[in-house]
């Protein structure tokens, strides 16, 4: 009777805010990373919300490919909201909590976003496939419909994952303390500081982090084992060129995300792998996403062509409104 008591006790001493501490303590390094990570915050909603636009304002821009990178740049541009701001204020501002809601919050978008990610990026694998080994099959196999259906799927599994995760996180009490050794809500530092039993939640964390991986570098790898087949029985060196080149951004950018999200999480959950986790965090949560407007632009001819033809649309559309301007006043 008297254990549970104590464990009802236990229960209904959760905390009610959680306190980051952030990517480092050492307070002479906070203004020079504020100033760093606010231009990288800048870079990245700038050149995703760009990219978008581009992609929009450009018929021929208009294919399953940029259909994808549309939504791959959405949804980075979505993901620099989740935990840049809160860690730009922690550089330059004594208050540096979070409330419970808030911290769950963060936890379920931040899960959401890197799960829809990986599924995305699965998904542009399957089309650079269709696009090289099956061309004649190209406007059939990625139809509107089934590029939609295959955007809907990467969402609709980036939400369960993250109502899992979230949902799991929710059941467990904070009592004994209450600061984050991170800049941002995340699963593992979170488990660290529970006063419960966390061992389902490591194993649902498990379970949901390996299927995801596993399943979208599974199909990832054998795409790209199929483009690789049928580049080498290639016999045109233009044919090779152009494969590798509409397969090329899209391998840095796997290459980016999954290395760093490797590096991060592939260690066990104690504290001092979570003090080297968060710096290696830093790639896929901050530079990744303001990468990848560039990876997708630099050397691309179609984007290249969109941002002249949209700088051409400015410039006369600017033109008229003197020409009516000058008109109006004489």
């Amino acid at each position: 009777m008297q254990f549970t008591k104590q464990m009802v006790t236990e229960r209904n001493s959760s905390v009610t805010e959680f306190i980051l501490m952030g990517l480092t303590v050492k307070q002479g390094l906070h203004l020079p990373l504020f100033v760093l990570f606010l231009l990288n915050y800048i870079a990245t909603v700038v050149g995703n919300l760009s990219l978008m636009n581009l992609i929009c304002l450009n018929s021929h821009l208009h294919t399953p490919m940029y259909f994808f990178i549309f939504n791959l740049s959405c949804i980075d541009f979505c993901y620099s909201f989740v935990c840049n701001p809160k860690m730009l204020m922690s550089f330059v501002s004594e208050q540096k909590t979070i409330s419970y809601t808030g911290c769950m919050s963060q936890l379920f978008f931040f899960c959401f976003f890197v799960n829809s990610e990986c599924y995305v990026l699965t998904a542009m694998a399957y089309d650079r496939y269709v696009a090289i080994c099956q061309p004649l099959q190209y406007t059939t196999a990625m139809s509107p419909k089934i590029c939609f259906l295959l955007m809907f799927g990467s969402y609709l599994m980036g939400f369960a994952g993250a109502m899992v995760h979230t949902g799991f996180m929710t059941r467990l009490s904070f009592c004994n303390s209450n600061i984050i050794n991170h800049y941002m809500c995340d699963i593992f530092p979170l488990l660290q500081l529970s006063c419960s039993s966390t061992y389902v939640n490591e194993l649902v964390s498990s379970a949901v982090v390996g299927t995801i991986i596993i399943l979208s570098s599974l199909i990832i790898l054998v795409s790209y084992a199929m483009i690789l087949f049928n580049i080498i029985h290639m016999s045109s060196g233009k044919g090779w060129s152009k494969a590798l080149g509409t397969c090329g951004s899209h391998i840095i950018t796997v290459s980016l995300f999954y290395g760093s999200g490797l590096l991060a999480y592939v260690k066990p959950s104690s504290a001092e792998t979570v003090g080297e986790g968060k710096f290696f965090s830093v790639f896929y949560t901050l530079v990744v996403p303001m990468l990848n407007p560039l990876i997708y632009s630099l050397r691309n001819k179609d984007v290249k062509l969109a941002v002249k033809r949209t700088m051409n649309r400015v410039t006369s559309w600017g033109k008229c409104v003197w020409c009516s301007y000058e008109s109006v006043d004489t």
